[in-house]
């Protein structure tokens, strides 16, 4: 398969087994700035944004998730040798890819025509849209974005999600910019919904079913952007675009692709 193009149903967290990805190196945890990533060009130092379930989130105080171990995979099918994460928030991944303290992001990262006059990606490997959820005891119970005019919307800062939220309430007067709350990560605005603090969040919809499960949220409805996630590298850097493309097909190929997406989410 080619990219994973249907939403899981579901995602049990406590089943998955850490560190046990096809080809995976094992997860290692580098802070940001102690690697640089253009020191040695036979290795790929990933950057990523923990707090994006499934994708990538800590537990026990280890970095794990489908988009980690997918990554350190497909690096180990290519003639790289994987260099350690740094974690980042996620607004700060693309200047760190510039700057060259990471080579490459694996975080769930929708292809844009904006990001992509920053940065390079490789094939597109999972797509996705956009959900809202509520707290489960909630009233309110909307059904589309013009449902949530006047509301408090949480979204992370330099998503998708924050850019629906621009441009199809706050620019059309839906919403006062005042109403947007934004963070660094979803688990923060999880935590804020769940208090509420604030009355809805707009996010990527495999992250919004996890939370579904696992927290006291629901998924209200499902707004369509059909968006897909892909690997970023710097710009003009072919050759590790060009290890990554192929390690991503050599592992889809192989079928260890499907098996990783069969652990992470339930339904496939």
């Amino acid at each position: 398969m080619s990219m994973v193009n249907k939403q899981p149903s579901g995602v049990g967290i406590d089943r998955r087994q850490y560190l046990r990805g096809v080809g995976a190196a094992g997860v290692t945890a580098v802070l940001a700035g102690c690697m640089g990533g253009g020191e040695d060009p036979e290795t790929i130092v990933g950057g990523t944004a923990p707090g994006f379930p499934p994708f990538e989130i800590k537990e026990g105080g280890e970095l794990a998730g489908f988009d980690i171990e997918l990554f350190e995979a497909v690096v180990a099918e290519s003639d790289y040798e994987f260099g350690g994460w740094v974690e980042l928030e996620f607004d700060a991944l693309i200047p760190a890819l510039q700057d060259e303290r990471i080579d490459g992001i694996a975080a769930a990262m929708s292809i844009t025509d904006e990001r992509d006059e920053q940065v390079d990606f490789s094939d597109p490997y999972y797509s996705t849209n956009q959900s809202v959820i509520v707290g489960e005891d909630d009233s309110v119970s909307p059904a589309a974005l013009g449902d949530l005019a006047g509301s408090r919307i949480g979204v992370q800062e330099g998503t998708t999600g924050e850019g629906v939220v621009d441009s199809e309430l706050i620019e059309t007067g839906a919403l006062q910019e005042s109403n947007k709350r934004v963070y660094g990560n979803y688990t923060l605005a999880v935590q804020d919904l769940e208090n509420g603090n604030i009355d809805a969040i707009v996010l990527d919809s495999p992250v919004a079913q996890t939370f579904a499960d696992q927290r006291a949220v629901v998924v209200a409805f499902v707004y369509e952007t059909d968006e897909r996630y892909g690997f970023a590298i710097r710009e003009g850097d072919a050759a590790r675009k060009d290890a990554l493309d192929a390690g991503l097909g050599a592992l889809q190929e192989s079928g260890a692709f499907d098996e990783l997406v069969n652990r992470w989410f339930a339904g496939n």
